[in-house]
């Protein structure tokens, strides 16, 4: 299965669950179709952006 299909499906089945995903995800995944950002990239930047620091909520 090629990426940007792989993604459409994922995204579909979330979809499905009600779940909207973020236009900031949906423009991380775009960059990785393009070919400008990579799947490690993606979890980098989300493992950033949601790190929960021991102690802090």
């Amino acid at each position: 299965m090629e990426n940007a299909k792989a993604w459409e499906y994922a995204i579909g089945i979330v979809q499905l669950d009600g779940i909207k995903p973020s236009d900031d995800f949906l423009e991380l995944v775009d960059k990785e179709k393009k070919g400008e950002m990579t799947g490690d990239d993606i979890r980098r930047v989300l493992y950033k952006k949601y790190k929960v620091v021991e102690g802090k909520s």
